[in-house]
C-alpha cells in the first residue's frame, strides 16, 4: 500500500468537528479520535498512529487530508482502501513550541466535502516530570492518588476542575477511559496511553451550567483500563459539588433589604439514646432581613436522620420549624450527621447543621 505525506502551512478551517465528522462518519472511524500524548520534549517531534476503519462495505479512497497548521505532517494510504478494511494515519507534530497544543487533521474520503477531524494534543516541555507523590487507591487494575472528588461551594457558570493522577501498575500499555460520565462532567486524560510503570492524569471539569438545581449533586463514574472496560465497584470514583445562588453582583441597596436567615442553632444536641429507638428535636428559622426568605434545598448529607420542614417561604419576621429525628440503628453509623440548607441569604447561602447524640 502506499503512502503519501504531506506538509500544510496554511490553516485549515475546520466547519465544526461534530458537524463534519457526521457527514463522514458513515464510511470511516478512528479507534480513538483524539489522542493526548501528554509531555513532550522541546523539539523532539513526537508520531502518533491513528488506527482508522472503513465500516463501509465499498471500497474507498482517501481524496485529501489537511492540517490546521504546518507544524504537523500526516502520512495516509495513497491506494484504495476494501470494504471493512483497518488502515492508519500517522501524524507527527514537530514539538518547537513549548506549553499545550491541540492540532486538528482533516480527512476527505470519497468525495465528501466536510472532513472526518482527528485530533492530537499533548504539552511540550523541557523537562518531562512524573507525579512523585503516592497512589494509595487501587481502581481495578490501576493505582490513583484519589477516589473522591469535592467540588464544594460552586456558582452556576463555573467550570472548576480536579485532577486525578493514575500509575499503571501492570505490565501492559493501558489506555484509561471514565466512564458513565454524566452530561455535567468532562475527563480528559493525559497521555491517552499510559506504559507500564509510568503516570499520567485524568482532568475532570464540571460544568455547572448543566446543573439542574441549588445543593448538592452526587454522582459515581467508574475508571477502566481502557475503552469497553467493564464497570465495578472497585473501579469507582465518587464525586460531589454543591451548587450555590450567586449573589456577586448585588448592589449596597439590594444587600441592604436582602433575607436574612437566622437559626436558633446549628448544633443539635438530641442527648442519649438511653434504650429509645428514636430521639426528636426542632430548630426554628427565623426570617431577620427585609425581603422574602426563600430555602431552596434542605437535605441530609448522611444516613440516619430524618426530617421535615414546614415551610420555605418566609416573609420577614416569619418563622419556619426544622423537625429533626435520629434513629439509633442507622445514626450511630453514620460519620458526621449533617444537614445542608441553601436559601436566598446572601450572607450565608448554605448553612450546615451538626446532629449529635450519645
Amino acid at each position: 500500500m502506499y503512502i503519501k505525506k504531506i506538509v500544510l502551512k496554511t490553516a485549515l478551517v475546520l466547519l465544526g468537528s461534530a458537524t463534519a465528522n457526521n457527514a463522514a462518519a458513515q464510511h470511516i472511524e478512528a479507534k480513538n479520535q483524539t489522542i493526548n500524548v501528554g509531555q513532550v520534549m522541546f523539539r523532539q517531534p513526537v508520531a502518533v498512529d491513528y488506527e482508522i476503519h472503513n465500516r463501509s462495505s465499498r471500497s474507498m479512497h482517501i481524496d485529501n487530508v489537511r492540517t490546521s497548521c504546518g507544524c504537523t505532517t500526516v502520512d495516509y494510504p495513497l491506494t484504495t482502501i476494501r470494504g471493512d478494511e483497518f488502515f492508519t494515519v500517522r501524524v507527527v507534530y514537530d514539538a518547537k513550541q513549548m506549553g499545550h497544543f491541540e492540532k486538528q487533521i482533516g480527512i476527505y474520503a470519497n468525495g465528501q466535502k466536510s472532513p472526518y477531524v482527528l485530533t492530537l494534543k499533548g504539552v511540550v516541555v523541557d523537562e518531562v516530570t512524573d507525579f512523585v507523590g503516592d497512589y494509595p487507591y487501587q481502581l481495578g487494575d490501576l493505582l490513583v492518588d484519589r477516589n473522591v472528588i469535592e467540588f464544594d461551594d460552586v456558582n452556576r457558570g463555573d467550570r472548576p476542575m480536579a485532577k486525578i493522577h493514575i500509575l499503571n501498575n501492570t505490565d501492559k500499555p493501558v489506555q484509561p477511559v471514565i466512564m458513565h460520565l454524566p452530561n455535567y462532567l468532562l475527563a480528559d486524560i493525559s497521555p491517552s496511553e499510559i506504559r507500564p510503570g509510568r503516570s499520567g492524569e485524568a482532568i475532570l471539569t464540571l460544568d455547572t451550567r448543566l446543573l439542574k438545581d441549588f445543593g448538592l449533586m452526587k454522582t459515581t463514574v467508574y475508571l477502566g483500563r481502557q475503552p469497553g472496560d467493564k464497570v465495578a465497584h472497585e473501579k469507582e470514583i465518587n464525586i460531589s459539588a454543591v451548587l450555590l445562588p450567586n449573589f456577586t453582583d448585588l448592589t449596597d441597596v439590594q444587600l441592604a433589604y436582602a433575607p436574612h436567615i437566622q437559626l436558633s442553632t446549628t448544633t443539635l444536641n438530641l442527648g442519649p439514646f438511653s434504650g429509645k429507638k428514636k430521639l426528636k428535636g426542632e430548630i426554628d428559622i427565623q426570617n431577620t432581613g427585609k425581603t422574602t426568605l426563600d430555602i431552596s434545598n434542605v437535605e441530609m448529607l448522611t444516613t440516619g436522620i430524618q426530617m421535615s420542614l414546614n415551610k420555605t417561604k418566609l416573609e420577614p419576621g416569619e418563622y419556619a420549624k426544622l423537625k429533626i429525628t435520629a434513629v439509633e440503628k442507622d445514626f450511630k453509623l453514620a460519620k458526621e450527621p449533617r444537614i445542608m440548607m441553601i436559601s436566598n441569604d446572601p450572607q450565608q447561602p448554605k448553612i450546615i447543621i451538626d446532629v449529635k447524640a450519645e
